[in-house]
């Protein structure tokens, strides 16, 4: 995606000290954007024969490691097979991840088609090539249209440490599904909110996806930031730290604490199908284990365990599904002399990938 210059960038972010987040973002054309290309071979996707579907989740963290999640995304057995992946997180022109645009450059070494669309600007570095932050759809489908759609504000980034322009989005897209149109949704819900704001922003997801869907088959997914307390309040961060067995259970039931979750039910999102138990509830029994999906580190060097990252199907029946680690430790299926093989850090991500097989109907 274009870039803006340096002292531009600028000039804008200090709007923002007497003028609204809309307000600037209006006068910004890539906030409403939407970075398209195709990478995908005319060949059937994996799963295309059986008339099924595989999806995959995956905040990338900025594509920080991107040789490495490049050769995660290719050689992980436990992610395959995927004919759509979720992907959060992705830097346009930032220094950390080395100035490239990570969604084109995944999508080309995957041999995926994607749709990238803009969340933020980042001003804290005024000398960042680009900035630019955002969220992405990647398809072996044909992506026959595709939108970037602004979520209700819950916080304003400019007066944050992460001095930012922008606020959270959903990327939309139609996917050409051998011949069947399905939807496609990426989104991020925002972290310093609580469960009524992201409830907000579910329910304008929901009222666009009506809109632009209708009734044919969609498959959302993404970081919905469902840590079931205030990302604000530090002090519930804390309390919750302190008492591993409440947030476990908080974890385990986490439908009774985040109020998007029933909301996304209601809609025939069916979410439980690939995400939780459905033996045991239909038992009556309350899960006491589950599976995170984000590290949330804390000031002593341990994690907090929070499931924050979703699969969301409606029209399809869920196969199968599962929570694939992204600590190195758990890489040794990488090829020798490969990235990810010699990859030194901790994580890929500090969040695990989700994956699911569904067929339609």
């Amino acid at each position: 995606m274009e870039g803006i210059e340096k002292n531009k960038r600028q000039e804008l972010g200090k709007l923002l000290e007497n003028h609204t987040q809309e307000e600037v973002m209006a006068l910004i054309p890539q906030f409403s954007a939407v970075e398209t290309g195709c990478f995908a071979g005319p060949q059937e996707s994996e799963c295309g024969k059986q008339g099924e579907t595989g999806a995959l989740v995956f905040n990338i963290e900025r594509g920080v490691h991107l040789a490495e999640t490049i050769d995660f995304l290719k050689y992980c057995p436990e992610i395959r097979p995927f004919d759509i992946i979720f992907a959060n997180e992705l830097d346009d022109g930032m220094k950390r991840s080395g100035g490239r645009q990570t969604a084109r450059e995944i999508a080309e070494a995957i041999g995926m088609n994607y749709a990238w669309g803009l969340e933020f600007i980042e001003l804290a570095d005024p000398d960042e090539p680009k900035g630019l932050h955002g969220n992405a759809v990647f398809s072996r489908y044909p992506i026959v249209w595709a939108e970037t759609f602004r979520l209700p504000e819950e916080n304003n980034w400019y007066f944050d440490r992460q001095k930012r322009i922008g606020g959270r989005n959903a990327v939309f897209a139609k996917l050409d599904a051998g011949g069947c149109e399905i939807g496609a949704v990426s989104m991020h819900l925002e972290n310093r909110t609580d469960g009524a704001g992201r409830r907000r922003q579910i329910r304008a997801i929901l009222d666009e996806a009506e809109r632009v869907f209708g009734g044919m088959p969609v498959l959302m997914g993404g970081d919905l930031n469902t840590n079931t307390f205030d990302g604000r309040s530090v002090p519930a961060i804390q309390f919750l730290s302190d008492h591993p067995e409440l947030l476990a259970d908080q974890m385990a039931h986490i439908e009774d604490y985040e109020p998007c979750l029933p909301d996304l039910l209601a809609k025939g999102y069916d979410w439980q199908d690939c995400s939780l138990d459905r033996a045991a509830l239909a038992a009556g029994e309350r899960k006491t284990d589950i599976t995170g999906t984000r590290r949330k580190p804390l000031p002593d060097g341990t994690d907090m365990l929070l499931r924050l990252d979703w699969i969301l199907p409606r029209g399809f029946t869920a196969l199968g599904n599962r929570t694939i680690s992204t600590l190195a430790r758990d890489c040794g299926f990488a090829p020798a002399g490969s990235a990810l093989a010699s990859f030194g850090e901790k994580e890929l991500s500090d969040h695990n990938a989700v994956w699911a097989l569904f067929r339609r109907g």
